[in-house]
């Protein structure tokens, strides 16, 4: 597989395509007026202890304060017999304006505050750093026992020589990775961390002591791997602020960092902005005529597969089955583009044969494969139903491109003209009834207005008799349809 990082430079924003075989799989947006928050380090201040949601709020110097719940702060967790895990309960953890050292998890999200830990850990290319922790882990995503081990008796080694009393977690990228360059990243982020203690101790109250690194430089060390052949940048000044930072700590990756002078847009050379068009509207469509329909509310997304115009050639069967096998494939490269997290339901047409069920399963899974994030996924239900989660970290690529419709509050619909007529009629009789009235003014939208005068005019006429008053119309072109004022006279 062939993958290209394309990276876009503005003043304002920073944005990163990962395109996969010559196909747009991921978008992240960063704006410079909205950084993303995951992975700073506070001293923050806690102003609210809640037993009840066995949690407590933090200031951390944001707008909104944080969320930390009991089993995210360290030394809280425990087994019981039964060996199940458990935590102490919030209030023998925490109290109110104790200084606490946090480490945001999820950024902010709608009227949600930022997601933290106590649970510190600080990244580098191929491995974690974990203060306080003394365990050694490996990513699941290594499959190769006879590797897994390797790595973890290296990394033990190296924790033993360097008489380091915190943990490590060894990243995905480090299969395959010789001693030296694990040794040099030990060195590296004991140093890091030290002199994090530093500005830790010197810090106040809701003091910011340690941020991650910025988009370009965080894609560099966490999205490259094996499989990128090129990353293209179209600003010459981060070109080179790349080429430095991978010289200094990613010296592998240097020669396929590359700048991109045309004077053609990047992302449209790729046909990244029509990828990103596409992926904002709510129906996708399949190569096959069938299509996708994607519903993000504030609880889950849900995603309805359709056979569209696709009739097949064979059976029924056969036609639905190569409609699910499509979608499989696509949906899950539209959850990546997208960034969609959380509970994602996904009605698949109705399958009789178990096999087919089985085989949709799996070419989801393998899709799934390539996703960064975190995903779990269960069996086809009683109902023909998917249910999965996939972890949400930041904001969705609508949420992050688009506002909620000041028109239709996000429902995305309004009542129709037809209705509105209905509901002025009730409110003019309501008015005339309770008060003293010589004459009315409805101010409505044009659209309103017409359909009192043309196709509900009978309707109107009889309304001025039934009330016996004067009614005026009047047009509003600032009103959408939903709005409507009734004066009285």
């Amino acid at each position: 597989m062939s993958e290209e990082i394309l990276i876009n430079i503005t003043p304002q924003e920073t944005r990163v395509a990962n395109v996969e075989n010559g196909v747009l799989t991921e978008v992240c947006i960063e704006r410079r007026a909205k950084k993303t928050l995951i992975g700073n380090v506070y001293l923050g201040n806690v102003v609210r202890v809640l037993p009840g949601m066995d949690a407590a709020f933090v200031d951390v110097g944001e707008d909104r304060a944080a969320f930390l719940h009991a089993s995210d702060i360290a030394g809280a967790a425990s087994i019981d017999d039964n060996g199940e895990k458990s935590h102490k309960p919030i209030r023998e953890l925490l109290r109110e304006n104790q200084s606490i050292l946090v480490q945001v998890i999820k950024n902010p999200l709608g009227s949600k505050g930022a997601r933290l830990t106590s649970n510190l850990t600080v990244p580098s290319r191929y491995l974690v750093y974990m203060p306080g922790d003394d365990s050694v882990g490996v990513s699941a995503k290594i499959e190769d026992q006879e590797e897994r081990e390797r790595l973890r008796r290296i990394v033990e080694r190296l924790k033993e020589s360097e008489e380091s009393e915190n943990g490590f977690i060894v990243r995905t990228a480090a299969e395959g990775v010789n001693e030296e360059i694990l040794a040099g990243e030990v060195v590296f982020l004991k140093k890091l961390w030290a002199s994090i203690q530093t500005r830790i101790s010197a810090a106040k109250p809701c003091d910011l002591v340690y941020a991650d690194l910025p988009l370009v430089k965080r894609t560099l060390r966490d999205l490259v791997g094996v499989s990128v052949e090129r990353i293209r940048i179209d600003s010459r000044e981060t070109f080179v602020s790349a080429r430095d930072f991978s010289e200094e700590y990613l010296p592998e990756i240097l020669d396929c960092i590359e700048h991109y002078p045309g004077e053609r847009p990047i992302f449209d050379l790729y046909g990244v902005e029509d990828e990103i068009q596409k992926a904002l509207e709510r129906k996708v469509q399949l190569k096959s005529g069938g299509h996708l329909v994607f519903d993000q509310t504030e609880s889950m997304t849900t995603i309805d597969v359709n056979t569209g115009a696709f009739v097949g050639h064979r059976n029924l069967e056969e036609t639905i089955f190569k409609t699910n096998l499509e979608a499989a494939q696509a949906l899950c490269r539209q959850l990546r583009l997208r960034n969609l997290g959380g509970i994602v339901i996904i009605d698949f047409i109705d399958m009789t044969v178990d096999e087919h069920k089985r085989q949709v399963m799996r070419a989801m899974e393998k899709a799934l494969d390539m996703d960064h994030a975190k995903t779990q996924v269960c069996a086809v239900s009683s109902l023909g139903l998917v249910e999965m989660t996939r972890k949400r970290t930041r904001e969705s690529l609508e949420q992050t491109l688009c506002s909620e419709c000041p028109t239709c509050s996000g429902r995305g619909l309004l009542r129709t003209a037809e209705t509105v007529c209905y509901e002025i009629s009730r409110e003019i009789i309501r008015q005339v009834r309770q008060f003293d009235v010589k004459s009315l003014t409805v101010v409505a939208a044009p659209d309103v207005v017409e359909m009192f005068l043309d196709e509900q005019s009978d309707y109107f006429a009889e309304l001025e008799s039934f009330v016996d008053k004067p009614i005026r119309l009047q047009a509003e072109s600032m009103y959408n349809r939903d709005q409507y004022d009734v004066v009285i006279v």
